[in-house]
């Protein structure tokens, strides 16, 4: 469970031009790149915004990133209508930790805000979101790539640890500076 617990009745999501089969995609993704060194969470965002544009030929401007202390089973949320990412802290230092490189860490963190982002955009299902969250993914990086494999597994599988990552109830917020900024750098500063 990625989301919210109050996930209203699942509507259409908007429409998307017609796509070219995901792997044909994978080979000039531009962006790909960016998961293999150190990045912060804006640098991994823009990835997952480049990747839903060129798959789905959607996108949202004008969101933001906060860190909370989520339980342990909870990724993030995103609040339907809102603009606001909310990332587990304690997943996030979790994989940190245990990740065998950045690769590996920054497709984590690719996969969970992949999942929210399509929310906002529409997709509210959470079967659906998983589905084109995986077809977004393979499209972007192919099917061997780290971030396809988590997208189209289930995280907590592929790492038993996330479930004892440490958690909370939601109290603490902190809001994540310069996020989005391919968005919102000509008129926030």
């Amino acid at each position: 469970m990625w989301l919210t617990p109050l996930t209203p009745a699942p509507r259409t999501p908007p429409r998307a031009r017609a796509r070219p089969p995901a792997d044909a995609l994978a080979p000039t993704f531009a962006l790909a790149h960016v998961l293999e060194r150190t990045a912060d969470f804006d640098s991994v965002f823009r990835v997952v915004r480049g990747a839903v544009h060129r798959v789905l030929g959607i996108e949202r401007p004008g969101l933001g990133l906060g860190l909370s202390d989520l339980p342990p089973y909870v990724g993030a949320y995103w609040q339907v209508t809102g603009n606001l990412i909310v990332l587990n802290e304690g997943l996030v230092a979790a994989m940190r930790a245990n990740a065998t490189s950045p690769l590996e860490f920054n497709s984590f963190v690719y996969v969970i805000l992949a999942h929210e982002y399509l929310h906002s955009l529409g997709y509210l299902d959470e079967r659906s979101v998983r589905r084109v969250t995986a077809e977004v993914t393979r499209g972007a990086f192919g099917p061997e790539h780290p971030a396809t494999r988590m997208a189209e597994g289930d995280l907590w599988r592929l790492y038993p640890f996330l479930a004892y990552a440490p958690g909370g109830h939601g109290q603490r917020l902190k809001v994540v500076p310069r996020f989005d900024l391919a968005s919102t750098q000509n008129y926030i500063r």
